[in-house]
């Protein structure tokens, strides 16, 4: 199994951060993988995506010019991403705020209102964790255990406190993705 995977949006939203719980959780599974990320200049409000890859075996190298998902948060990298996935890959979307949603008909595309439920859930920074939740649903390819041990490496221990949250909203984005009529 591998899993070659571009995770994009604005910076704040917490892209590269879902990149790097994948890669711990991986770790805890003696996968192989790799993280590297992309931004913009700008701390918050910039773009932001990293190339996350989960394996079994060796992976050859961290640079991807085509992927099996790509997790977009934000209409820009709906519109840059969209054409890296690989036919019968899979494209999740944050549907809240995307004016124009991917069209591919040769790839499977699902729209989860993250940010609708992120605001219900009265945190618009778990988001992130939604989305991620919404994937996990998809493809399981790491144990949500070891992906809430990875959210527990990433967070800085000042947040500990909210790891109940993030798992909620995880276990939300999951729901959301079965909903929607995602089976793994």
């Amino acid at each position: 199994m591998t899993e070659e995977i571009i995770i994009a949006g604005f910076g704040g939203q917490g892209v590269l951060t879902m990149g790097t719980i994948l890669c711990y959780a991986g770790m805890m599974e003696n996968k192989e993988v790799s993280w590297m990320p992309s931004y913009g200049p700008e701390m918050r409000g910039g773009t932001a995506n990293c190339i996350t890859i989960i394996s079994d075996t060796k992976i050859s190298s961290p640079i991807i010019s085509k992927c099996d998902t790509v997790i977009a948060l934000n209409q820009p990298s709906v519109e840059k991403f969209e054409d890296a996935v690989k036919p019968n890959g899979l494209m999740i979307y944050e549907s809240t705020n995307i004016i124009e949603p991917p069209t591919r008909n040769d790839i499977e595309i699902i729209g989860i209102a993250g940010a609708d439920e992120a605001a219900k859930m009265k945190n618009t920074k778990i988001l992130n964790m939604i989305m991620l939740g919404a994937f996990l649903a998809k493809k399981p390819i790491i144990e949500l255990e070891n992906i809430l041990a990875g959210l527990k490496q990433v967070l800085p221990e000042r947040y500990h406190h909210l790891l109940p949250l993030n798992e909620d909203a995880m276990k939300r984005g999951m729901e959301l993705a079965k909903a929607a009529g995602v089976t793994a």
